[in-house]
């Protein structure tokens, strides 16, 4: 994905209310039971073998290669406790927002006589949940990263540059060069 499709996964994961499973066979079963039993689509998600699924289900293999372990990791992660995640995302796009801190390059298209170089700024800020639930739509229409760091750069340059209207009439800000970029719910 990218930037910020990361890090609004990071978040959303980050809300779960349960550790996830720890060990190999554990985290295998999950995936066999959140793929209503089939071993078959568990080994072609993770690139591995029907068979080799099946013995670490049994309990019989319990340390995975390096790759199938992060593999195993990274597929566990996207599926545990949905609802709980469902939930977190509805909660942020209707009522609370998100927090979003980033360290980028803004850029600035503003009135005459104003200074408009890009400079790199560390921001962290509250942004409303109607800019949290364009963040998720878009996300879930698999829109690119660009449209997905020019709505939060909407977001950053209503609600931090312009102070909600007050100020900064004319501004247009140019968001990039993104050197860390996080999401809170």
């Amino acid at each position: 994905m990218g930037i910020i499709g990361d890090s609004l996964d990071r978040a959303s994961a980050a809300t779960a209310t349960r550790p996830v499973p720890k060990s190999a066979p554990a985290r295998m079963r999950f995936l066999v039971k959140s793929e209503k039993g089939s071993t078959r689509a568990v080994a072609a998600r993770l690139g591995v073998s029907q068979r080799t699924v099946e013995r670490y289900v049994k309990g019989a293999l319990r340390t995975p290669r390096k790759d199938l372990a992060a593999r195993l990791e990274r597929e566990v992660r996207k599926d545990w406790q949905p609802r709980v995640r469902s939930r977190a995302r509805k909660r942020a796009a209707t009522a609370t927002g998100i927090v979003i801190e980033t360290r980028a390059r803004f850029g600035f298209t503003a009135a005459p006589g104003s200074t408009d170089d890009s400079r790199m700024r560390r921001i962290t800020q509250h942004l409303p949940p109607a800019y949290a639930a364009r963040l998720f739509d878009a996300q879930a229409a698999g829109v690119p990263e660009q449209q997905l760091q020019a709505i939060a750069a909407e977001g950053l340059q209503e609600v931090y540059f312009k102070d909600r209207g007050r100020r900064a009439q004319g501004l247009a800000v140019e968001f990039g060069d993104i050197d860390y970029l996080e999401l809170d719910f």
